[in-house]
Parts: C-alpha cells; sequence; structure tokens
C-alpha cells in the first residue's frame, strides 16, 4: 500500500480499517452456549480495503466484510470473508481506491467506467438457501452460507430488471416469500421504484413499478397482511449535483416525509402516498392492521441523522441536538387528506430494531432495540468514536404500551451493535427467546458475541464468546437456522 488511511473518526481508533479475512475455529466462551441454538449468525460492516480515493471518505462506501458465527452443539465457529464484488477484486488488482464518492460514478476513475460500484455493505439475508450481501444501490451479491465464497451479482436469472435493490426485504412468515424493491430502479436520481415478491425457490411472483413524490431515500420498507409500505426520507438525489461532483443526498428540511401504501399484487394505479412532517425516518420495528387501518412503528427524529450530508446551506445539527423518539404511525386508507398520523409509541431514542420473525406483518408486542444512555458512559482514553456508534444497550420494549420491560448495559467502557432474535424453539411464545449481538469492549480494544436469554435480559448473558480482536460496528445481520442452508431449488 502506497499511502496510509486518512486519521478521520470514520476511519480511526475503532473504525480503524481491519482489511483481514480469517477462520477461528471453536472460540473461547464464557458461560454455556444453549443446546437448542443451531445456525448462524450473519453481520456486515463496511470496511475499505484501500485508502479513499478522495482523500476521506463516510462509513457507509466501504468494502462490505461478512462475518459468520456457526452456533452448533454449544460451539461457535468464526467466519470472516470479504464480499469479492467486481469493485474489490478491480481495486485489488491495481492496489488501489478507483471508486470514489459515495453513489457518484462521476467521481470515480475512468478505468472503472460502467463497472458496478456495489459493495454489499449494509444487510446479509438467507433466502432459498443463498446468503445475500445488500447495497440498496445496486444489485444483491449472491454467497455461499457455510464457506463465505463469492458466487456473484444476481438479477434472479434475469427476472428483476431492477438497478437497484432495498438491503431490507421483508419476509412473509407464513409463506416465506420475499417482498423487496429497489428505489432509483431506473437509475441515479430517478424517481421510479420496482417492487417485487419472490418466492422462496426465487421465482418472481409480482412486480409493480411506480414512481415516489420526488427522488428521495427509502432506506427500509414495511409489510402487514394485505399491504406493502414504503417510507421516502427527506433527502433528494440530483444528477447535476452528481456531475459537478456533489454528494448523492442533501436533506431536505422543508419536504414531508411520504409514506407509500400499495397492496401486495397492486399495481401503479393502487399507490397511495400519505404526508408527515419532516423527519428522519429510521428503521422498520414492524406494520400490522387494526379495525381497516395500519400501524407502521418506527423512529423519528426532528432533523437530519445523517450529518454528512447536509442541507443546501450546508446546514446539519449537531448529533446533541437531535431528538427522537419510537412512533406509531397511522395511515387510514379511507382518509381523504392522505395524512400520516403519528403518536408516541415510546419516548426512548433507541434504534435498530429485532422484532420475532415469526409476527413480522401482524399485531406485535415484543421488540429489542439498542439504546443510548451517554450519561453512562465513561470511555477514558479509549479510542474515538464516530457518533453513530454509541449505542449502550439493549432495550426490550412493549409495543402494546410503550413501556420498558427490561433491559442490559454491559458496561460504561463498552458498546453495543445490532441484535438478532432467535425464539427458544417453534412453538415457543412471541419473543421468548435469545438475543445476539457483538459488544464492543473499548477499554480492551476487542470484541464479544453475547447470548442473551429474553426471558432473563436484565441479568447479563448466558454466554460469551471473546474474540482476540475488534470487530468494525457493522451496519446490519440476521440470523438463520440451519434448515435454511439448503436451497429449495
Amino acid at each position: 500500500m502506497t499511502k496510509p488511511f486518512p486519521r478521520s473518526p470514520q476511519m480511526s481508533g475503532w473504525e480503524a480499517p481491519q482489511r483481514f479475512e480469517g477462520d477461528i475455529y471453536d472460540l473461547e466462551i464464557e458461560g454455556e452456549v444453549p443446546e437448542d441454538l443451531d445456525g448462524s449468525f450473519f453481520r456486515v460492516a463496511p470496511d475499505p480495503q484501500y485508502p479513499p480515493r478522495l482523500g476521506d471518505d463516510i462509513f457507509f462506501n466501504g468494502d462490505g466484510s461478512v462475518s459468520a458465527f456457526r452456533i452448533q452443539n454449544g460451539h461457535i465457529d468464526f467466519k470472516m470473508r470479504y464480499v469479492q464484488t467486481p469493485r474489490y477484486l478491480r481495486e485489488r488488482e491495481a492496489r488501489r481506491s478507483l471508486f470514489g464518492a459515495y453513489r457518484n460514478p462521476y467521481t470515480d476513475d475512468a478505468s472503472v467506467a460502467g463497472l458496478s460500484r456495489t459493495t454489499g455493505n449494509t444487510n446479509v439475508v438467507m433466502h432459498n438457501g443463498l446468503l445475500w450481501a445488500l447495497k440498496e444501490d445496486s444489485l444483491p451479491v449472491a454467497m455461499d452460507p457455510l464457506t463465505l465464497d463469492t458466487l456473484g451479482e444476481s438479477d434472479f436469472a434475469g427476472q428483476v430488471s431492477s438497478r437497484t435493490f432495498t438491503a431490507h426485504p421483508k419476509f412473509d412468515p407464513e409463506t416465506g416469500d420475499m417482498f423487496c424493491f429497489g428505489y432509483e430502479a431506473k437509475g441515479y436520481a430517478t424517481d421510479d421504484i420496482a417492487y417485487y415478491v419472490i418466492d422462496p425457490s426465487g421465482a418472481v411472483k409480482h412486480e409493480a413499478w411506480f414512481r415516489m413524490p420526488y427522488p428521495g431515500m427509502v432506506h427500509d420498507m414495511a409489510i402487514t397482511e394485505n399491504y406493502v409500505l414504503f417510507p421516502v426520507a427527506p433527502f433528494t438525489s440530483d444528477l447535476e449535483r452528481m456531475k459537478a461532483g456533489g454528494p448523492h443526498w442533501q436533506w431536505e428540511p422543508g419536504l414531508d416525509v411520504v409514506y407509500g401504501v400499495i397492496p401486495r399484487l397492486g399495481g401503479p394505479e393502487d399507490v397511495r402516498w400519505f404526508h408527515g412532517p419532516n423527519a428522519f425516518v429510521g428503521h422498520t420495528l414492524n406494520a400490522f392492521e387494526d379495525g381497516g387501518r395500519i400501524y407502521y412503528d418506527v423512529p423519528l427524529l426532528n432533523d437530519n441523522a445523517f450529518t454528512w450530508w447536509p442541507d443546501a446551506e450546508g446546514r446539519a445539527p449537531h448529533p446533541a441536538e437531535l431528538k427522537g423518539a419510537v412512533m406509531r404511525v397511522e395511515l387510514d386508507p379511507k382518509r381523504t387528506d392522505l395524512r400520516a398520523q403519528a403518536e408516541v409509541l415510546s419516548p426512548e431514542l433507541a434504534e435498530f430494531p429485532a422484532v420475532d420473525d415469526r409476527y413480522v406483518s401482524a399485531a406485535y408486542r415484543h421488540v429489542f432495540l439498542m439504546g443510548m444512555d451517554l450519561s453512562a458512559m465513561d470511555f477514558g482514553p479509549a479510542p474515538a468514536l464516530p457518533a453513530n456508534s454509541l449505542f449502550n444497550t439493549f432495550v426490550h420494549l412493549d409495543a402494546h404500551n410503550g413501556t420498558v420491560r427490561s433491559s442490559w448495559a454491559p458496561g460504561p467502557s463498552a458498546t453495543v451493535q445490532e441484535p438478532v432474535f432467535v425464539p427458544r424453539g417453534p412453538g415457543a411464545p412471541e419473543g421468548d427467546g435469545y438475543l445476539l449481538a457483538l459488544v464492543n469492549r473499548h477499554d480492551e480494544v476487542r470484541s464479544d458475541l453475547v447470548v442473551l436469554d429474553t426471558a432473563h435480559l436484565a441479568d447479563g448473558p448466558v454466554a460469551t464468546a471473546r474474540l482476540p480482536f475488534r470487530m468494525k460496528n457493522a451496519l446490519h445481520g440476521s440470523w438463520a437456522g440451519a434448515e435454511e442452508f439448503t436451497r429449495s431449488s
């Protein structure tokens, strides 16, 4: 490597690039791993293999680094591999960064013009026996879930014509159908959404194309028994700004949040757009129907949480100015004014939810989130933290009344990463099972994988698998039971 990485908060301290692939057979464990856990906990983090082409970069633009914790018979094996995208391979061959700013091909080296820009760094999910590395500006990348070998970018055998694919598909718990979409589906800065339903064998069973009110960001989605929801956050993209070397996204404080609602098998003529006050839209907890109304649970913030993409005047809030809550947004198909009504479900400043997947799209009660309590932190001389890495507790929220049922924090010198929920068994009541997540031990500069029993969350881990190094903060991850590793076609 001919030059070092920048010493910016996004690329130093805890977030310094790891540039590492490897395996650890049989991790050291304190406590006992429940015998009924049989599967893999997958996660993906942005981890650039070369210093940024433009001198510095944002966290979201690193190469995808996938980790797998294979849990079986009380043991845990660890594996970590890069998603070997065309971008990754071309830069590896050149021994330098060739791609420029996040989602802006006009800042790339001319030698990679037209090459896929995907990093596969945002989420990993199982479908049809394959692990899919997802990045919402591109098509998904298939990987072998056992070896983490990269199999390649996929348009599902020509069935998906969208240029992009969401990082947050939803799965129907009864049918296994994958509900998914791409926004900017026809190319950069377009207002097109392509919506798909893909069955467990990989066959597209429904497709619909429609346009949103402005070319905004649609990071997550939700499904109910009869509908699909697309929350559009008030960031806009602009092709001329990108051609001039500017950012892909710009915060728009004067725009409404809009929520697109379409019947599961609906077409473009069926889409209705509900408007709500300007806000930053977080990750979906869940959505369900009751009495003919749709209820969508999601964290909302009063201002732009992605401060690296300011408004037209260059304004971005200080993180301390951000206020938020977990909100319940009511979308009534009978309303003629198409206004979204929101009320506080919980005042907790919490994000990155994990629900019992058996209750996705239905009335539910239990949700587990990452909470933030800055007053409880004491890092001393520990490495600097970027603002998006300050979650330090797990919160069990009751979605019926918004109360905190229990919580657990790993200590004043530790932070947490996104949890996944695993039911105790097929017949277990909702929310009864285990949370799996990484804990960042800043005082030791290394990470733990913890297994928490949701029935006794406040008691702390029933098992802790010690890693001998730090794990960069991931974006998202998922759990897959061992039965999911077999392809259906």
